[in-house]
């Protein structure tokens, strides 16, 4: 027993302070008297052990109390971000509608300016191949879409189907090593020939030193090559070398078409239907249906 007491001497004394002002508080208050020595004797020793009672049990309220409203603030926080998310996706559908629009839009326009058979397509994926600049297009035989016809859009031209399916047609574009496009220099009107180089230039070739050229020319179609119908924009003349010698215009082309971001096109029939062209040159690989 004398082990117990002193085992827990520090905690019986604690309680003995807390409790015994209590209780000689509860004993005396029927007699509304005034705290004598005693009382203030017996009270000092606790006050100080109340008080750090009373602020431990006032902190772990107010810590509930907090930690209780950061559980608010962070499940409002949790919905707050799932609004975001939804809104911003909201916002990239609606931009990607509006983009499509407005390209819908200038695909009309042309289509007004350029009566005529006209085929509307999506560029559904692009060709695998290293070799190749070509691209694939949701239409084909079944729509009426046969090899050689050219492909087009609202700035200008695109390419070529070279290779046709049943409902999917592949499409050389402009930019590719094997293509060739009768042009004319939109000024002079002057005949040449636009080549592709397989990077996102085009070459142009042909284009006799005689005719005055100047940086910035914009070619189109000149419509002889049998695919493509006059009058196309096809690009504008760039990095024009003034030589001394040789009878053709060193230039390039920087095309009006970014081959890179085509998405929806037009396919035309060829104005001179059955005449093959010498321009453009076999595609890699073999045969194509």
């Amino acid at each position: 027993m004398f082990a117990f007491f002193k085992r827990h001497l520090t905690t019986l004394m604690v309680c003995v302070l807390l409790f015994l002002p209590l209780g000689l508080y509860l004993t005396g208050a029927g007699r509304n008297r005034p705290l004598n020595v005693v009382d203030r004797a017996m009270l000092a020793p606790s006050a100080p052990l109340q008080a750090a009672l009373r602020m431990s049990v006032d902190g772990t309220v107010s810590l509930w109390r907090h930690y209780a409203g950061l559980r608010n603030v962070q499940r409002d926080n949790d919905g707050l971000r799932v609004d975001n998310t939804r809104l911003r996706a909201q916002v990239t559908g609606y931009e990607e509608a509006r983009g499509e629009n407005e390209r819908l839009k200038k695909l009309l326009s042309f289509a007004d300016a350029h009566p005529g058979v006209k085929t509307p397509a999506h560029v559904v994926g692009v060709i695998p191949d290293p070799l190749r600049q070509w691209v694939r297009i949701d239409r084909g035989e079944q729509d009426g879409i046969a090899r050689g016809m050219a492909v087009v859009t609202a700035d200008g031209v695109a390419g070529q189907v070279m290779r046709t399916m049943s409902s999917a047609s592949d499409v050389m574009l402009l930019t590719d090593a094997n293509c060739r496009i009768g042009v004319r220099v939109q000024r002079t009107r002057s005949r040449a020939t636009a080549s592709g180089t397989g990077e996102r230039t085009l070459k142009l070739d042909n284009a006799v030193r005689s005719e005055p050229l100047e940086e910035g020319d914009p070619l189109v179609t000149s419509g002889n090559d049998g695919i493509y119908p006059p009058g196309l924009l096809v690009g504008k003349v760039t990095a024009l070398q003034r030589t001394a010698s040789g009878m053709f215009w060193n230039a390039g082309i920087i095309p009006v078409v970014d081959v890179t971001k085509v998405e929806e096109v037009f396919v035309m029939p060829a104005p001179l239907s059955g005449i093959a062209s010498d321009l453009t040159a076999p595609p890699p690989g073999g045969a194509h249906r």
